[in-house]
């Protein structure tokens, strides 16, 4: 199964869509958890709303609904975060946050977009993705907010690197294929919809992607937790695979 025509700019124009609607609920004066619920809440329905209309015979795998098994015999499943970076969404000022729209064709994903939309930047398979320039000196490995994992550490020991803490995923990968740095490696888990929309776009800008030992990422699985992630130039690609490799999470 193949991508129909107009694919790429459907997942582009709904994450944009997603991405406007919740620009409009982050400045209803709402704070807190009720903001981050709304904003889930509005997301997923304009997305879900998006994809009926315009793919009505696809499925549909998202963070914010119930996951429907029957997508497993589907050739066609969309898998979409409405909302990725709900923490920064809800931090007033916060760019660090995204919608992930992306296409699953028999375990991969070749069509995806990843908005961001206080940024007022979409960034999507079928549009033109930029050329990072080289980066002088040590690479720049981003990581979350939070807690820098042992596999983030090593790499940036390594290699003489610079960690780069940010929010959602999503934001973390469009750094790299904006050139804003140049490793995303993620151990401490996530799931489809985290990576699914910014590894399409990210591969479409010539970047490298998989797990953190080199092998392919799958999508539309049983189980929708994926362990780790992968998202660099393709200079770092075999030097990081090895580090990772050669580290033991405690």
């Amino acid at each position: 199964m193949q991508p129909l025509p107009g694919d790429d700019d459907v997942a582009a124009a709904i994450a944009t869509e997603a991405g406007e609607r919740l620009l409009a609920v982050r400045a209803s004066g709402l704070v807190g958890a009720d903001l981050k619920d709304a904003g889930d809440a509005a997301s997923h329905d304009l997305i879900m709303a998006a994809l009926a209309a315009r793919r009505p015979g696809d499925a549909v795998l998202s963070e914010e609904g119930a996951d429907d098994q029957t997508r497993l015999g589907r050739p066609r499943v969309w898998i979409v975060d409405p909302l990725d970076g709900t923490r920064e969404f809800s931090e007033p000022g916060r760019e660090d946050w995204a919608v992930h729209v992306a296409l699953a064709f028999d375990g991969a994903v070749t069509v995806g977009a990843v908005a961001l939309p206080a940024r007022g930047l979409t960034l999507h398979t079928g549009g033109a993705l930029p050329a990072p320039a080289e980066h002088a000196g040590g690479p720049r490995v981003l990581v979350s907010r939070t807690r820098p994992t042992e596999h983030a550490l090593a790499i940036a020991e390594a290699l003489g690197g610079e960690l780069i803490p940010m929010g959602s995923a999503g934001a973390k990968a469009m750094a790299v294929v904006l050139g804003e740095a140049e490793i995303y490696a993620h151990s401490g888990g996530q799931y489809e919809w985290d990576s699914a929309a910014p590894v399409a776009v990210a591969a479409a800008a010539g970047l490298h992607v998989s797990r953190l030992d080199g092998s392919p990422l799958v999508y539309n699985r049983p189980d929708p937790w994926l362990p780790d992630l992968l998202v660099c130039r393709p200079e770092y690609a075999e030097a990081v695979i090895e580090i990772c490799r050669a580290t033991v999470t405690p």
